[in-house]
């Protein structure tokens, strides 16, 4: 298990709202996450400073496009001191390269990890089909994954009851980054392939994206040290 496996997702509407939130946690015991609706609505500014708290950041906007745009949108992405980015592995190869080697040529202290989009966790195969990918999530999954690695990325997001398949196919140094993590007896809300923190490190995941079961608990700083502690139950011997 890698350090400080839960990353907290601070899908908040406004940046007063996860503001709050992030003021609250601690950098030594998790990391975050910041999506589309938190950006567009805070900007680059609200990462920064949460990099200058010394939050490590995971800076999800799956960026799509044609391979040069991608490229510069990570070189940027890098200057704000991320900790890890993503990308949509759909891309292709030639965009997944250009992210990688605009990452490593980014004049920045550390090099962001990045890690590539497979399948979102709110899609069934049912979902697939429609969009024309042939076979079953979970060969997707792979074909994905593998181009991914092919590719030279730290990593992928996939569904936990995915990374089993991916652990015994891929490099161990390869970053397994599952969301859709709920505690047991929740709601599913708009997930649908989703196991709880146990049983996705158990799998080999090494990082958990959770965002309402901590955000939207009446103690967010005790949900988390709750979690922390079921996985350290896990882990030792």
């Amino acid at each position: 298990m890698q350090d400080r496996p839960v990353i907290v997702a601070l899908d908040a509407a406004t940046e007063a709202a996860a503001l709050s939130l992030a003021d609250r946690l601690d950098p030594a015991l998790c990391r975050v996450k910041v999506g589309k609706e938190l950006f567009t609505a805070a900007g680059h500014s609200f990462v920064e400073y949460l990099v200058k708290k010394g939050h490590s950041v995971f800076l999800d906007l799956k960026y799509h496009d044609i391979p040069n745009t991608v490229a510069a949108a990570c070189r940027a992405a890098a200057s704000l001191g991320v900790w890890m980015m993503d990308v949509h592995t759909v891309g292709g190869p030639a965009m997944l390269e250009a992210a990688r080697e605009a990452l490593e040529q980014a004049n920045v202290g550390y090099r962001p990890r990045l890690i590539g989009i497979t399948v979102l966790t709110s899609l069934s195969e049912s979902d697939l089909q429609r969009i024309g990918m042939i076979g079953s999530v979970s060969q997707v999954v792979a074909r994905l994954a593998q181009l991914a690695g092919d590719c030279g990325l730290d990593g992928v997001v996939c569904s936990a009851s995915e990374a089993a398949m991916l652990r015994a196919q891929l490099l161990p140094s390869f970053l397994l980054v599952t969301p859709g993590i709920r505690l047991p007896g929740a709601a599913k809300d708009d997930q649908v392939r989703i196991v709880t923190p146990q049983d996705a490190i158990a799998s080999g995941a090494d990082y958990l994206v959770i965002g309402r079961p901590i955000t939207q608990s009446a103690d967010p700083v005790a949900m988390l040290a709750h979690i922390n502690a079921s996985l350290q139950e896990i882990t030792q011997p």
